[in-house]
């Protein structure tokens, strides 16, 4: 079907949510987006996009707002965790494209402000219960109404309820891994504070990744540890600053003192979920985290957002959804699994870890632009080509 006046619901107020809604309201749609919080917010976190998200940002007339609100980023360095030696670097101008750090937080403002500015219609307070593919959809609300829409796009994160009318239940799995995340208040004048480099400290069963925000006035902290229990999934759970410092302790370089400036810190278990064997039925499709949630150690859950966002619209504007699935599922999917294998090679060990550290130094000094050609195939996407 052509987009140009379609009435086009969009279940989820997030990045894959917004940026869909952008997306077709260019296209001439009639959109409204639906979200069960009282208001568009997000956690406040960090996040990185890669070139293969800014050509989307870019695409839907963004790209200045990113510039104002994000820091370009220079390069990802590898270090070791117990003295902070700088193991690899990964110079990220050296491979084209645009990488940015911003707040998570920004992000959704951008992209709320550019889908208000093309004419959506944004619903606070709104939970669906139920959704019924057909011709055309069917929304059932938790007050008792119900809605139709010509089109309902499914960017309701990991418990979709549009997923769950396309799909059957498929379990999740705990990874043994668990996600702590924090941000601190920093002097942007301070000497490295602005630095445009996210800094990736390894070491024996766990991880940590910093960069800063807003101009280095923030530093945002994501760490990682194996662990063999967890008993709830989800972001929101509020975890003890004194034991994220102590799971933590024994990582050198400037982490001592960015942990002890932390004062609030989120904790979550990682959880596996199969990518959707189904992305589209009558009236409706999955994007994001509804059909593809993904672990974060390729930092490409908002990056494959965006793709979705822009190649739903694409395909709703006189392509196939069969089509697009066939292109989107595979892609997805590899990313997936490209990020699950990652942290177990931040965690090596012994003599494995030695070996591999000496690896990369020796690769940094003698090729220094494998590495990331390695992932020319995430990073030089262009969905919007």
């Amino acid at each position: 079907m052509a987009l140009s006046g379609q009435r086009v619901t969009v279940v989820g107020g997030g990045v894959a949510g917004l940026a869909a809604a952008l997306a077709m309201a260019r296209r001439g749609a009639r959109v409204r987006v639906l979200e069960q919080a009282p208001a568009i917010t997000e956690v406040g976190a960090g996040l990185q996009i890669s070139p293969n998200g800014s050509v989307v940002l870019r695409a839907l007339g963004l790209e200045a707002a990113l510039a104002a609100c994000g820091s370009t980023a220079a390069a990802v360095e590898l270090r070791e965790g117990r003295t902070g030696a700088r193991v690899m670097r990964l110079d990220l101008g050296a491979r084209g494209g645009a990488y940015h750090f911003l707040h998570r937080a920004d992000l959704i403002g951008l992209l709320e402000a550019g889908a208000r500015d093309a004419g959506v219609e944004i619903v606070t307070g709104a939970q669906m219960l139920r959704v019924v593919p057909g011709t055309p959809p069917r929304l059932e609300m938790a007050d008792g109404t119900a809605m139709r829409a010509d089109f309902v796009v499914g960017a309701d994160g990991l418990r979709s309820v549009v997923r769950g009318a396309l799909n059957t239940a498929e379990a999740a799995f705990f990874t043994r891994q668990v996600a702590w995340r924090a941000l601190i208040a920093q002097d942007p004048d301070a000497p490295g504070a602005a630095d445009p480099v996210a800094q990736l400290f390894m070491a024996p069963g766990r991880h940590l990744v910093s960069y800063p925000l807003r101009g280095g006035g923030l530093r945002n902290i994501a760490a990682f540890e194996e662990r063999d229990a967890w008993a709830e999934e989800g972001w929101h759970h509020r975890g003890d600053p004194e034991a994220f410092r102590a799971a933590f302790a024994g990582i050198g370089g400037p982490v001592p003192g960015w942990l002890s400036a932390v004062r609030t810190v989120h904790v979550w278990g990682l959880f596996r979920h199969p990518v959707a064997r189904v992305w589209h039925g009558p009236g409706c499709a999955i994007i994001g985290d509804a059909a593809h949630p993904t672990l974060p150690f390729m930092a490409q859950g908002a990056n494959m957002a965006l793709e979705d966002a822009w190649s739903l619209a694409a395909a709703l504007d006189g392509g196939t959804l069969a089509a697009w699935q066939a292109v989107r599922a595979p892609r997805c999917a590899a990313i997936v699994a490209t990020a699950g294998r990652n942290a177990r090679l931040y965690h090596l060990s012994g003599p494995a870890r030695a070996m591999a550290h000496a690896a990369l130094r020796v690769g940094g000094a003698v090729a220094p632009g494998m590495a990331l050609r390695r992932f020319d195939w995430i990073y030089g996407h262009d969905v919007t080509d």
